[in-house]
């Protein structure tokens, strides 16, 4: 079902308080999403937007293996040795679009054919680090009830003019899974995102429905990855599974956000984007948190660098 109506209203952060209100958290919990204006500077978000450019301008396109990133609606989701191997590299994504269907050529300048950046840019890049690692996430993560919130998958996604690729109605937990389930991402708008560009919409309050039934993980015999029925715990801890509306009928929210805003989004919690026809590009920056207490097994398709993943906290909460 297209999405229907408009998010309320976002909530501001409040000047000196760097976690969130009482207020901020109820609609967090109520809706499973929650919009934050302001998150971030304009100097933050110019700093980011130019660190983007770089990378994009940049990267060598000769040695590329021209790794394109897929949802799954149109072919396989990715899974070469490119992408398995990019959870502690910078690494970039194209879109599927920006190919020649019939000469597999590509048809865009390489700075306007990528998908993503991804997915270590919370540690080698300096502005995304600075940017990501704040005691703002560190005291929301607390109040979200992280006790040792861990940092993985950080990326740029560009969601390019004209090309720019449809998300079909998906849960984070999904490609993060935790048993229990505790991914929440961290989504920062770097543009505005507007129903014209592809901005999110989200099935409020889904993740009280939704069990995460499948997850994304590595093939057994190697080659590449696959979806498989989630044999543990489906709900975060504490959080009953209500019966509800089966997700293809679940109303979609459209969150149409100003840059600078952060939004977050519970694991649980069925959202989606749509296909970019405009003219205008939709710059976005988005990491990820789980809880470093739960099991994250060596099937998911991401796996940690050798020192772990990364501490959002210094030290774990008792």
């Amino acid at each position: 079902m297209a999405p229907s109506r408009t998010s309320p209203s976002p909530y501001s952060i409040q000047k000196g308080h760097h976690g969130l209100t009482p207020s901020q958290l109820s609609f967090y919990e109520h809706n499973g999403y929650l919009l934050l204006p302001d998150a971030l500077s304009p100097n933050i978000v110019s700093s980011l937007l130019n660190e983007t450019y770089e990378l994009l301008t940049t990267f060598p396109l000769a040695t590329h293996p021209l790794t394109k990133f897929s949802t799954g609606e149109c072919s396989a989701h990715v899974g070469d040795d490119y992408f398995l191997t990019s959870g502690d590299k910078v690494r970039f994504f194209f879109e599927e679009d920006a190919f020649d269907p019939t000469t597999g050529e590509l048809t865009k300048p390489k700075e306007r054919a990528i998908n993503k950046i991804g997915h270590y840019l919370h540690v080698l890049s300096p502005p995304f680090r600075e940017a990501t690692l704040t005691t703002s996430h560190a005291a929301i993560a607390r109040d979200l009830g992280f006790k040792d919130p861990r940092v993985l998958q950080s990326m740029v996604i560009c969601k390019q003019p004209e090309i720019g690729g449809r998300v079909p109605p998906h849960q984070d937990s999904t490609f993060l899974y935790t048993d229990p389930p505790s991914a929440v991402g961290f989504w920062l708008a770097l543009e505005d995102a507007t129903v014209e560009n592809g901005c999110l919409s989200f099935a409020a309050g889904s993740h009280k429905r939704a069990p995460v039934k499948s997850r994304f993980v590595r093939r057994e015999d190697g080659q590449g990855t696959e979806f498989m029925d989630v044999a543990g715990r489906r709900f975060p801890e504490g959080l009953e599974g209500e019966v509800g509306t089966r997700a293809e009928e679940e109303e979609y929210t459209i969150g149409d956000v100003k840059a600078g805003t952060l939004v977050l989004i519970h694991g649980n919690l069925l959202h989606k984007s749509e296909k970019n026809l405009s003219p205008k590009g939709r710059i976005i920056y988005t990491f990820h948190v789980i809880e470093g207490e739960s099991e994250y097994d060596e099937r998911n398709w991401l796996q940690p660098p050798e020192e772990g993943f990364t501490r959002l906290l210094p030290e774990p909460v008792c």
